[in-house]
């Protein structure tokens, strides 16, 4: 896999993100792929340098991260019915 690739996919979900922001759940699958693609160039960035260890300090802030968002979005959806931003700040 080209670093070329990785970047396309990193600024097209960032884009995506900037022009899609009406649901909630919609940009944090977007906000995942961003992740997903910096995870990547992590990997072919380390990919000679056998420090895994990081790779797997890193995985672990993501995987928190992507948690909390869907705690929120569970929080949010029970109080509001639905996940548009929209409706959060009136």
């Amino acid at each position: 896999m080209s670093l070329y690739f990785v970047y396309y996919i990193y600024f097209l979900s960032l884009f995506s993100l900037i022009y899609m922001r009406k649901h909630i759940l919609l940009s944090m699958m977007l906000l995942e792929f961003i992740v997903l693609s910096l995870l990547i160039m992590i990997i072919l960035n380390l990919l000679y340098s056998f420090v895994f260890y990081l790779y797997l300090f890193i995985m672990m802030f993501y995987v928190c991260e992507s948690v909390l968002g869907l705690t929120i979005l569970v929080t949010m959806i029970r109080n509001h019915g639905n996940d548009y931003l929209n409706l959060m700040f009136k």
